[in-house]
């Protein structure tokens, strides 16, 4: 029998994640890419903690808006995520990097992904789609 999905967030909760992001996105840090993100979670407890990307002149240094917004939750005792949002200007949506989709999976569950524009698109999938086979202990 297939696994339920949880539900769908919120148009209340999708509001205050944008809204996060936005936010988040214009205090970026990318003098190297030009690339801002933005990118707010969103707990299973209901609270928001946005993060955006901090460029390095070391590449690898680098951090990205999802990773800085677990990094923020984290911090605040937040282990459970229903959502994350991440905001760019591109003309399409964009996916979380690799990198940030094993960061997500660390904390389990299959948490809503959206993936939103500037320009208003909007694309949607669960973590499990995004990264299948995700390393486990």
């Amino acid at each position: 029998m297939p696994r339920a999905l949880p539900p769908t967030v919120p148009p209340a909760a999708r509001r205050r994640l944008l809204a996060a992001a936005r936010r988040a996105r214009a205090a970026a840090y990318a003098p190297y890419s030009r690339f801002k993100v933005g990118a707010a979670l969103l707990a299973e407890d209901g609270r928001v903690f946005a993060g955006s990307n901090v460029e390095n002149s070391s590449s690898p240094s680098s951090l990205c808006a999802e990773q800085s917004a677990v990094v923020r939750a984290v911090g605040e005792g937040a282990r459970r995520f229903r959502a994350v949002l991440v905001l760019t200007s591109s003309p399409k949506p964009v996916a979380p990097c690799g990198r940030c989709r094993q960061v997500l999976a660390e904390f389990g569950g299959d948490p809503q992904v959206l993936m939103a524009t500037t320009g208003g698109r909007l694309r949607e999938a669960r973590l499990a789609e995004l990264l299948p086979h995700p390393f486990r202990r």
